[in-house]
């Protein structure tokens, strides 16, 4: 994308949104560098264009490794930083490596985020930069159960969006402002959000969950999860998108495919998706997307026979 400075006084944005988006900046102008904590994601994404904008090369966007992050989410940050223009770094950690991570008790998102932006700090210091910052904006802190934000607090993490007062639809607004492709990406938790508390989190159940989310993403839907119940997976589908999940067609295929990746036993769950439903408070928290909920959309379309997908194309045996 171009490195000009985000467009306030063109009409791009609400002036209110502006004025906050511009605040932000400004507060990222007095730091002498910053490490933006990134995911990729659209939090950490604004955050990561308002640094570059204010900063230029002192600003720089660090991307945490684990098993708890998919592939595709790594390779999504590699490209978005790109796209802002940023310096791009990553760090490589394991949270398995934490007992209390691996208990998977109600925080292990305090103990992931603590490792997590402990090597963000790491790096920082490296680098020769005093501020880390992240995504959290200001909608966050009124989302329920958060354990992931106390780690934030107590670790001193600049958090601009929140500082500035920009909730969840501005910071969608600014990123549609400064021409970024996740705009209206949906929220992505972490893989061990898919596991229920109580239950470990294991390498095993953290891979067979990804490769399963993988080819309901290659099968194109946007809002889903697919829960380990310790070897039974429990697909959660969007409601817009669960009609195409309710053909028989559908439930072969699924079943095959993620027996294939380890699961003993596939469900679907007819209540649809809906985030935190294994978690403490009905929230999801992971990477620097802590607990959104995201834009999930469907294709809708209607109940007639004629405009029904097929099958054996959408879903390969």
């Amino acid at each position: 994308m171009s490195q000009e400075t985000l467009a306030v006084e063109n009409g791009d944005l609400a002036p209110e949104t502006a004025a906050k988006a511009s605040a932000a900046r400004a507060a990222l102008a007095e730091r002498d560098g910053v490490l933006v904590a990134f995911s990729g994601g659209v939090d950490s994404s604004v955050v990561a264009a308002l640094a570059r904008d204010a900063l230029g090369e002192d600003a720089v966007a660090c991307t945490a490794r684990s098993e708890t992050l998919p592939a595709a989410e790594l390779d999504d940050a590699k490209r978005v930083a790109d796209e802002i223009g940023i310096r791009h770094e990553t760090v490589t950690f394991s949270e398995l490596d934490d007992p209390n991570f691996v208990a998977n008790d109600g925080d292990r998102c305090y103990h992931c985020r603590t490792m997590r932006l402990g090597r963000m700090y790491e790096t920082a210091r490296d680098l020769g930069i005093d501020t880390v910052c992240d995504g959290t904006n200001a909608d966050d802190p009124g989302e329920g159960h958060r354990p992931g934000l106390r780690a934030v607090e107590e670790l001193d993490v600049f958090s601009p969006l929140l500082d500035a007062g920009i909730a969840k639809d501005e910071v969608r607004e600014i990123a549609a402002a400064y021409g970024l492709s996740v705009a209206d990406k949906p929220s992505m938790a972490c893989l061990s959000s898919r596991i229920p508390t109580g239950l470990e989190v294991t390498e095993e159940r953290l891979t067979r969950v990804e490769k399963a989310e993988r080819v309901l993403r290659e099968w194109g839907f946007e809002g889903f999860r697919v829960r380990d119940h310790d070897g039974l997976a429990r697909v959660e589908i969007a409601p817009d998108e669960l009609e195409r999940a309710l053909d028989p067609a559908f439930a072969d295929a699924v079943h095959e495919h993620l027996t294939d990746v380890g699961f003993e036993y596939v469900t679907l769950d007819m209540a649809g998706y809906r985030t935190g439903s294994v978690s403490p408070g009905g929230t999801e928290e992971g990477g620097d997307e802590v607990g959104e909920g995201g834009d999930e959309s469907g294709d809708g379309g209607d109940d007639s026979e004629d405009d029904a997908p097929d099958l054996g194309r959408q879903y390969p045996r």
